[in-house]
């Protein structure tokens, strides 16, 4: 399953907290970057999301909580859409309730 966790850093959280909190989970072999499907900093810093692909949201949880002294995160499953499929989906809804 795909999830899109956006994160915002706590009040007096900095650059270095991070950059350090990432390295360090990254050589413990916690970042699991095979399951981050995309991950976005939002202009001006501070906040962004990951996209991430877990089956179990146990492990998204565990993957997670060692950032949560660091950020807030808001959390939710996602699911992709066609967006011509959709559309044609649409339209034929629509005809049927015209």
């Amino acid at each position: 399953m795909l999830y899109y966790c956006a994160y915002t850093w706590h009040a007096g959280t900095t650059a270095d907290d991070v950059r350090e909190r990432i390295v360090d989970r990254d050589q413990a072999g916690g970042n699991h970057p095979e399951r981050i499907k995309g991950w976005y900093q939002l202009a001006g810093g501070g906040s962004g999301f990951l996209l991430v692909d877990y089956d179990d949201p146990r492990e998204l949880t565990a993957f997670l909580q060692p950032y949560m002294d660091l950020v807030d995160f808001d959390v939710r499953a996602v699911y992709p859409l066609d967006y011509k499929q959709s559309v044609a989906e649409f339209r034929q809804q629509g005809q049927h309730t015209s």
